[in-house]
């Protein structure tokens, strides 16, 4: 007995395609237009994927320059809507938006471009709300301790030091905690 002939299902078979053999164009096309469905991508994280697909170079160079003529590849709308979005939701700093910009393949340039959207008093309130949000989690540790827990909070979200320590001081010294003999860092 022979399973799936004249059995009357509606379905394809292993056997049976489900489409017909696409072009390299259309597959790179289709590939890219699916992963940008789900969210903004930059050239290189479509150019990686089209690669890991197999798609030959020149295929994927000649779609991706085509989707960047349409509008549907931009580099530089991505990383100021990065900057945005992960400086107002993670609170992220530079340093750190930066680094995940130029892992997503955004150049040196456009990276630069939208980090200046972002000015320092700006950054600065950013830590400062950081802290803040953190400030009651800490209360009944020991100063010194609550010092290194909080600038470790901003410095992993890619503070740099000397601000990190500064805001968190503040941040203390408002609270009622005595400063005056708390651990020295340097660029404190």
């Amino acid at each position: 007995m022979r399973e799936h002939e004249g059995d009357g299902g509606s379905g394809p078979t292993r056997a049976e395609p489900e489409l017909p053999p696409q072009s390299p164009e259309e597959q790179a096309r289709a590939i890219c237009l699916r992963l940008l469905t789900g969210m903004p991508r930059t050239r290189r994280q479509l150019a990686d994927a089209l690669a890991k697909r197999g798609v030959p170079e020149e295929v994927a160079e000649e779609v991706l320059s085509r989707f960047e003529e349409v509008g549907l590849i931009d580099d530089a709308a991505f990383a100021g809507a990065w900057v945005e979005s992960r400086h107002r939701g993670r609170g992220l700093a530079r340093r750190a938006l930066a680094q995940e910009l130029r892992t997503k393949g955004v150049q040196a340039s456009l990276v630069q471009e939208a980090l200046d959207q972002l000015d320092s008093e700006q950054e600065e309130q950013t830590a400062r709300e950081l802290v803040e949000r953190k400030l009651r989690a800490t209360r009944g540790l020991e100063r010194d301790k609550r010092i290194r827990r909080l600038a470790g909070m901003l410095a992993r979200k890619g503070y740099p030091e000397g601000m990190a320590l500064r805001v968190v001081r503040r941040a203390l010294e408002s609270e009622g905690e005595d400063m005056d003999d708390a651990l020295d860092y340097p660029g404190s």
